[in-house]
């Protein structure tokens, strides 16, 4: 029996799920094959489903991947001694993700499969409810340092905080002259009078 090497593997996935990002950015779920995502990643056929039994795992493989990405932002954050400071820097980052028409399209792509596929649903409802709690446990520590109005339910705050990025990604799909970079001192405002309106 051949050996897998554990990291070319992860690494040829990792390739495989690039690709049918890219692919999917720009046609969507339901419009691209799986022989478009071969093309794209340089693979054949059998060689993809290898990895990945049908186009749908890909998906839930991307959903997985951003889950555990924005969870590794959130515990690389944890006890900052900054913690206002570092949610205005998650929400930079949001900006610049909307930014990128790609990833915009493929997160608008994403919440519709999830009205239409229950496992998608479920996966991304996982996701959200970690965005959420990085959020929650962001301001929980803003709010004991000082830095934000410890009144503020951290728990609603968190979920206001998450449909706002969810708004930006809306705007982003349609409003072609919107650019969520040029938000951000807006964005960094609108955050402070929320936030900190006992404190100004």
């Amino acid at each position: 029996m051949r050996t897998i090497d554990p990291d070319k593997h992860a690494a040829r996935r990792d390739a495989i799920l690039a690709a049918a990002r890219h692919c999917f950015a720009r046609k969507g779920f339901h419009q691209t094959s799986t022989a478009a995502i071969c093309a794209q990643a340089g693979m054949s056929p059998g060689n993809l489903f290898h990895y990945f039994p049908s186009k749908q795992a890909i998906i839930a493989a991307i959903v997985d991947q951003e889950g555990s990405e924005t969870a590794a932002y959130f515990a690389g954050v944890q006890g900052s001694a900054d913690a206002y400071g570092a949610l205005l820097d998650f929400m930079d980052v949001v900006l610049a993700l909307a930014a990128d028409a790609d990833f915009a399209g493929l997160a608008l792509d994403i919440a519709a499969e999830a009205m239409r596929d229950t496992d998608i649903a479920a996966r991304v409802a996982r996701n959200d409810a970690s965005l959420r709690g990085g959020l929650q446990a962001l301001l929980e520590e803003a709010a004991a340092g000082g830095q934000v109005d410890a009144a503020l339910d951290a728990a609603q705050t968190a979920s206001w905080i998450a449909a706002l990025i969810d708004g930006i990604f809306n705007r982003v799909a349609v409003d072609p002259d919107y650019a969520p970079l040029a938000q951000r001192a807006s964005l960094h405002l609108l955050l402070a009078r929320f936030l900190r309106p006992a404190l100004a």
